[in-house]
């Protein structure tokens, strides 16, 4: 049995095991896209996704705001959460990683109806969703993962409650080591 626990302040030993990582990147069909502006905001919008080969791919017009800063900056983030999935609330995944825009046949080809398929579920919508989809303004956006945020609030809730076995537990990250003892001598806790 894992040892009680006082707050929530030390989660990121709450992490997502890899297998319900990808059931997650493949369930979910929605992500909140992150880049920033010319003047250094942040900014995102909910797009549709799917995660094929280790990375993520969504579609924009090429006109958007978003693909002209991703042009200047090719630095993002997308986020994305269990809830509204067979897998419950409380799981979420933060992917920090670099973006490439694809204009050509070659990724269109197979994106669109893989996109489309896996949106709409069935054939003959799929098909008229894909013929939506291509038209001469619309990209395709890749992003390749550099760094992971996971959590599960299911191991929180078992490790609160008592009930989590220890060896669920991952390292915590220096968020949860240097910097809370540091954030705790500053406030004389």
């Amino acid at each position: 049995m894992a040892e009680d626990i006082d707050n929530y302040e030390l989660v990121s030993v709450y992490r997502l095991n890899d297998d319900d990582q990808e059931k997650l990147l493949l369930t979910q069909k929605e992500c909140v896209f992150n880049w920033c502006t010319k003047d250094e905001w942040p900014m995102g919008v909910i797009m549709s996704y799917i995660w094929r080969d280790g990375r993520m791919w969504l579609t924009a017009g090429a006109h958007r705001h978003r693909i002209s800063a991703v042009r200047r900056n090719p630095k993002v983030s997308v986020v994305v959460t269990s809830t509204g999935t067979s897998l419950g609330p409380g799981k979420t995944i933060t992917i920090k990683g670099t973006c490439t825009i694809h204009e050509g046949r070659d990724v269109k080809d197979w994106f669109y109806p893989d996109f489309a398929l896996a949106l709409r579920g069935e054939a003959s919508a799929a098909k008229e969703f894909e013929a939506m989809l291509d038209s001469p303004l619309r990209v395709v956006l890749e992003i390749v993962p550099e760094k992971w945020i996971t959590y599960d609030g299911a191991k929180m809730y078992a490790h609160s409650q008592g009930q989590l076995d220890a060896s669920e537990l991952a390292e915590p990250s220096e968020s949860d080591t240097k910097r809370l003892a540091a954030e705790i001598e500053k406030r004389g806790l």
